[in-house]
């Protein structure tokens, strides 16, 4: 049982070549990709220019008085390698958003009374949302939550509310026998996505199941004269 939730009718963003963005779900988590043009880096090489020699003057040599024996020496020349500067751009890029999974709560805490309402609610806030900066792109996610409540004695009820403890309770439920209840609640997630003021619905769902035990006692019989 899935509930449904409208979205904006703008227009739907397109893949273009400048960028493409898309979210989806994948095992529970909010996937978001996102990449420009080719997914090969760039390499970009610059070359030092070799020195060029400057001219000199020349003037005659002074004449010495006893010529030293020459001594023909090698040496090897120092060749400059040119440097390399490699630039690699982030044309892709992955990014992983966890939604977050709350508890069931309810009052009171200890031993509910049979035929007393019992107060319940869930904590997790009404609307997730998330900007992300993924390869320069500005993403905006948005997902709201619908719950299913399985009380434990066969009673189920769908809401899109999380409800809210006394005195601003909105979920009550009232056991009529005494007895230990497994109360299941599923959380179901659902959203869009804006990326350049077009707006996209969010492909799959995200679930999450929440449990809580309750256990309920007979009010005590007093008698009196």
């Amino acid at each position: 049982m899935g509930l449904l939730f409208a979205f904006p009718s703008t227009a739907f963003a397109d893949c273009v070549e400048t960028a493409c963005v898309d979210v989806f779900t994948a095992n529970n988590q909010i996937i978001i990709e996102a990449h420009k043009g080719s997914a090969t880096s760039t390499v970009k090489k610059r070359t030092i220019p070799k020195p060029t020699p400057s001219p000199t003057l020349w003037f005659p040599p002074k004449p010495t008085p006893s010529p030293k024996p020459y001594v023909k020496r090698t040496y090897k020349p120092r060749t400059a390698k040119p440097s390399v500067i490699a630039q690699t751009a982030n044309l892709s890029d992955r990014l992983i958003k966890l939604l977050p999974t709350g508890g069931v709560a309810y009052q009171p805490e200890f031993e509910a009374l049979r035929n007393v309402p019992v107060i319940f609610w869930i904590d997790v806030p009404q609307i997730f949302q998330s900007r992300v900066n993924i390869i320069g792109e500005i993403v905006d996610v948005a997902l709201r939550p619908g719950f299913i409540w399985s009380f434990g004695d066969g009673y189920m009820w769908a809401t899109t509310i999380t409800g809210a403890p006394f005195p601003k309770q909105t979920i009550t439920h009232t056991y009529s026998k005494p007895g230990t209840y497994s109360v299941v609640v599923v959380t179901t997630w659902n959203g869009s996505f804006t990326h350049n003021g077009a707006v996209r619905a969010i492909s799959g769902e995200i679930v999450k199941t929440s449990v809580a035990t309750v256990t309920v006692v007979s009010a005590p019989t007093r008698f009196t004269k």
